[in-house]
């Protein structure tokens, strides 16, 4: 099972996950779980008519718009990194928590390195599987790496501009 980093109170903590991630070739698992996109629109009604909590594992090529109706239902957004330099998921993050007004959790998963969250959290990420063996010790430093930053976000940081008083 991955290691799981949520980021609560402006710093990495190591987590249990209560979820099982399901592949659409697997049997159902019990309790909460985080399926794919299309496992999601086939299986979705059903599971969440069962009370259980559903995630749901959005690829790079898929459009979380897709999900817009159901998001006030669903407790987990995984977005899939599949390699580190797809910036896909960030677009994701952020039309998740700015335009649809997302507050579940939102997961990176796949290939996710610390170098990253800095940005993941500007995004709206609160949550990681990271690809390598780093700590969360080691992601709080890479998120606070930057003292200033240029331009508005999903985490809601004052720009450098309002930090020297401009408009």
């Amino acid at each position: 099972m991955p290691t799981l980093i949520r980021w609560l109170e402006d710093k990495a903590v190591v987590q249990n996950d209560p979820f099982a991630s399901v592949a659409d070739d697997q049997d159902m698992a019990h309790g909460n779980v985080i399926i794919s996109l299309a496992r999601f629109q086939a299986d979705g009604e059903r599971l969440l008519a069962e009370g259980r909590e559903v995630g749901v594992r959005v690829k790079a090529n898929e459009a979380v718009e897709d999900l817009a109706y159901d998001l006030p239902r669903i407790a987990i957004i995984a977005l899939e990194f599949p390699a580190f330099r797809h910036g896909q998921a960030y677009t994701s993050a952020n039309l998740l928590r700015d335009r649809f007004g997302y507050k579940g959790q939102i997961r990176a998963v796949g290939d996710v390195l610390r170098d990253q969250a800095g940005f993941m959290v500007r995004c709206g990420f609160d949550a990681f599987e990271p690809a390598d063996s780093s700590s969360a010790q080691e992601w709080t430093a890479a998120a606070h790496r930057y003292g200033h930053v240029y331009q508005r976000a999903a985490d809601r940081r004052a720009p450098a501009f309002l930090e020297r008083g401009g408009v």
